[in-house]
């Protein structure tokens, strides 16, 4: 028995790895921004699988996505939350896009240009068969609002796969970190669309970077991609 739990466990780390390097492999290719769209009719032709990243406004979307790809200025980052007023799309290699779309939750944005962008957003997540999954990027230091949470039961009511990945990781201390993780897995556990594994990231020191690379990988191979 215990060499059969010793064989199985063996399996899994070597599942890991070879996921991680497939992740690494992926993003060492590569990396692009190749369409902005603020309209349907402007949204580029459905091509290879695509990833969505969302989130609130500020909670570090474009520097995940540069960390991702290993490109400082791929995703234009800002301090000014509420910048990104598009969808805007990267290609990675020649199997995959990664979307960043508009920030959400931020007051100073003029009511109709949310409106806007709502309208979009949701129009995407409906109509965009190739779309895998929609990483949904929470601050780690405070974990769900009700403003997520309102973005969480839209995916799920449309039957779109999500995974919430924490954002901002260094900012929590050491003995924080097991509570956050479980608190959210907790909740995501009563979601029908959702994936039950959260991912911790810091894009300053690029923690969680290779276990998303990894995810992403994994859904590639998912899809015969």
């Amino acid at each position: 028995m215990q060499d059969a739990v010793r064989d199985t466990v063996t399996e899994t780390n070597d599942d890991a790895a070879d996921l991680i390097e497939a992740g690494r492999l992926l993003f060492a290719g590569a990396a692009d921004f190749y369409a902005a769209a603020q309209t349907l009719d402007r949204l580029p032709p459905m091509e290879g699988v695509e990833i969505a990243f969302a989130g609130r406004s500020n909670v570090g979307k474009s520097s995940l996505i540069n960390a991702l790809t290993g490109r400082n200025t791929l995703a234009r980052t800002s301090h000014t939350p509420g910048r990104t007023q598009q969808l805007n799309f990267f290609r990675i290699g020649t199997r995959l896009s990664l979307v960043d779309m508009p920030g959400y939750g931020y007051a100073a944005v003029e009511k109709a240009k949310v409106e806007a962008w709502t309208r979009l957003i949701h129009a995407y997540l409906k109509g965009r068969v190739n779309l895998a999954r929609v990483f949904m990027l929470i601050d780690a230091r405070h974990g769900f609002k009700s403003i997520d949470t309102d973005v969480l039961d839209g995916l799920d009511k449309a039957a779109v796969s999500y995974q919430v990945v924490l954002t901002k990781g260094d900012s929590l201390k050491k003995g924080e970190v097991s509570a956050r993780i479980a608190g959210i897995e907790a909740g995501l556990a009563k979601r029908p669309a959702a994936f039950p594994q959260v991912i911790l990231t810091s894009s300053r020191d690029d923690a969680g970077v290779p276990e998303l690379r990894a995810a992403i990988a994994r859904l590639l191979a998912e899809r015969g991609a």
